[in-house]
């Protein structure tokens, strides 16, 4: 009987695993030299165009250098000339006030345009909406500020011609601080928020239908809805938005450069724009990677914030 059950045993191993499919220790081997010759372009790649630089950049901070004359080690002092520079505090403080509003503003309007886009209305009218408000996303920053910048021209630009029309005198939209500080915001704001807004889409969708039903027979409506069921249940959504919002907007570059070289003044100069000019304008790529590496750990600081927030903040059901 145990004899009989040993050959079906084997019969089966047989069907199951046929004779020479066994890998061998060659074999083996083999398979994970054909892994690492795939992973190789890429990590190599990785290597050569992120780490490397990130590292090269780290170092480059405490030295001098000017790419003509050899590299002049100086410890901190990057440091210390990033901190007296007046330029390198307005353009963080203009940083962080933008990010705080456009941040602000994006959420907001992302998360409202989501919710009246998921209410009722035909399927092809949705779909519609969904890429109309996502088409900013994919077009160029460069190209858009261009646009941008004759549209709001004081001379010839078609929004004062427009206002010309009720009355209203030409405005020096990009010559004036608080006028610039408002097509950088808006440009930057129209044309980003097309994500975070799939993102709340996303969101909004995946609560379920019963949850408002049962709430409008509490006699729950309209803004209640909003306010106890849609932004809890949105929560973790808005964790991330709001994270890479932030991340984004605190590397703002293209629409004040394009649209007012950060002026007037330095009313609309930036922390990626002085790294710019730092190192491709001044020719000091030192005191440039010293503001790289303070604005990556400022960075890092507030996702880190972020996320501790969100342990009393984020509801995830």
């Amino acid at each position: 009987m145990m004899s009989a059950l040993t050959a079906i045993d084997e019969s089966t191993r047989a069907l199951i695993v046929p004779k020479g499919t066994r890998r061998t220790p060659d074999k083996r081997k083999g398979s994970r030299l054909l892994i690492w010759v795939f992973l190789a372009p890429t990590l190599i790649g990785l290597g050569l165009f992120s780490f490397v630089p990130i590292i090269g950049s780290f170092l480059l901070a405490f030295f001098r250098w000017d790419i003509i004359t050899a590299p002049e080690f100086i410890g901190f002092g990057n440091f210390v000339d990033l901190a007296a520079n007046p330029t390198v505090r307005v353009s963080f403080l203009n940083t962080i006030g933008f990010v705080i509003v456009a941040v602000t503003l994006q959420i907001a309007v992302a998360l409202l345009l989501a919710v009246l886009v998921q209410s009722k209305m035909p399927n092809w009218l949705r779909t519609f909406f969904r890429s109309a408000l996502f088409f900013p996303l994919i077009l160029s920053a460069a190209s858009v500020s261009l646009v941008m910048a004759y549209l709001f021209n004081q001379e010839f630009g078609l929004i004062n011609e427009i206002l010309g029309w009720v009355g209203i005198g030409k405005i020096g939209w990009l010559t004036k601080g608080f006028g610039a500080k408002i097509v950088v915001l808006l440009v930057y704001v129209w044309q980003n928020f097309g994500f975070t807004f799939l993102l709340f889409l996303g969101g909004v969708s995946a609560i379920p239908k019963e949850v408002y039903e049962a709430s409008s027979l509490d006699g729950a409506t309209g803004w209640k809805q909003f306010r106890q069921i849609t932004i809890p249940l949105v929560s973790p959504t808005m964790l991330v938005a709001s994270v890479m919002a932030i991340i984004g907007a605190l590397q703002i570059f293209d629409q004040p450069y394009v649209l007012t070289r950060g002026g007037p003044g330095d009313e609309t100069r930036t922390a990626v724009m002085v790294i710019y000019e730092s190192a491709f304008q001044q020719l000091d790529f030192g005191l440039a990677s010293a503001i790289g590496i303070v604005l990556t750990v400022l960075i890092m600081l507030v996702t880190a914030a972020q996320f501790q927030l969100s342990k009393r903040y984020v509801f995830y059901g």
